[in-house]
């Protein structure tokens, strides 16, 4: 790596699956600092549940506008590593994003479009031209990263691709209706909160309920706006309307899963 590559070194994220229990973290850490030691890696979060694809592509969405233009986001959820899908890395608005071609970055695409993108094809900058089946992470997705983070272009890192190919998850989108917005739950955080795919700006400044599993949950500001162990719905940090329960798991209580459907209704 060259002096002038790592004065225009660029800050990362790194969001997975490993969890804390294991060394996957700290290995693949290890090889980015083998690269370029004046790096900074901020972790996200490395509790998504195992292969939940549709976790780890919320969590990139709400995080990256919160980071500098130009940040080099590390993602790796990955179950179908050691296949034929894609390893890849995409340029946007806003930075980079480096990982499987398996729509964990559909939601941050969704709101700002790919700008080019390329399949990791060039084993200069892999950890091992052979890598291991069971981790691309250590052995091609944390190196490039680094490298793009240390000023390697884009274009050098392997084969451009049409941004348009690349794997988007299937989530339904919301849908406004004569009396409100039909949408579904694309995320479920460690309360228990359930939250839809239904921007605030559906219900702001309005007087509204959710509909779901066969109940009517009132639209409230915060959780204090009922008693403790009451149902509510509100709009959450991320922007989105979700359901709660105060001091409580709407998880668990109401028993419903990822895309189950909600509706909300405007009064």
């Amino acid at each position: 790596m060259s002096n002038k590559q790592i004065d225009r070194q660029r800050l990362m994220t790194f969001l997975s699956d490993f969890g804390d229990r294991d060394i996957y973290v700290g290995i693949m850490k290890g090889v980015i600092a083998q690269i370029n030691p004046r790096l900074t890696v901020i972790d996200l979060t490395h509790q998504i549940q195992p292969q939940d694809i549709a976790a780890a592509r919320f969590c990139l969405m709400n995080a990256y506008p919160y980071f500098p233009v130009g940040t080099v986001h590390l993602a790796v959820v990955d179950p179908g590593v050691g296949s034929k899908r894609r390893a890849i890395a995409v340029e946007f608005a806003q930075g980079f994003l480096v990982g499987p071609d398996n729509g964990i970055f559909s939601g941050v695409l969704s709101q700002s479009p790919a700008i080019a993108a390329v399949e990791l094809t060039n084993l200069n900058y892999w950890r091992t031209s052979q890598p291991s089946n069971t981790f691309h992470g250590r052995d091609i997705f944390a190196p490039v990263a680094a490298s793009l983070a240390s000023g390697v272009p884009l274009k050098q890192l392997g084969q451009e691709i049409d941004p348009a190919s690349l794997v988007k998850l299937d989530i339904d989108e919301c849908q406004q209706t004569s009396n409100g917005v039909v949408g579904c739950i694309q995320y479920i955080d460690r309360f228990g909160n359930l939250v839809s795919n239904i921007p605030a700006s559906y219900v702001q400044g309005k007087t509204w309920y959710v509909q779901a599993a066969g109940l009517s949950i009132p639209g409230c500001k915060t959780y204090g706006d009922v008693s403790v162990g009451e149902r509510l719905a509100l709009v959450g940090s991320h922007g989105w309307v979700e359901i709660a329960i105060n001091s409580g798991n709407a998880h668990l209580q109401l028993q419903l899963d990822w895309q189950e459907p909600l509706q909300v209704v405007l009064t």
